[in-house]
């Protein structure tokens, strides 16, 4: 298999796009898959590690939150010690 890649911009919004789209594809490659399908479990295969990489692209291309101040934080912080 030919692993030449190219860089391709796309915003935040066309990117969820994407991976709403593969997600549907995953669903319907998976029934295809259980009816035994030619083919489908390669593919089901490769549309799930691309929607891996959308993950990661995903949230790497999101700002960090700021940390939470004040009384908010105290009261988490309590939460998750009990």
């Amino acid at each position: 298999m030919n692993t030449k890649t190219k860089k391709l911009e796309v915003s935040q919004s066309e990117l969820e796009l994407i991976a709403s789209a593969l997600e549907t594809q995953t669903k319907i490659l998976n029934m295809q898959a259980s009816a035994g399908g030619h083919g489908a479990v390669a593919r089901l295969n490769e549309v799930k590690r691309l929607l891996a990489s959308l993950a990661t692209q995903r949230e790497s291309g999101r700002p960090s939150r700021p940390q939470q101040s004040g009384m908010w934080s105290l009261l988490r912080s309590m939460g998750q010690a009990i």
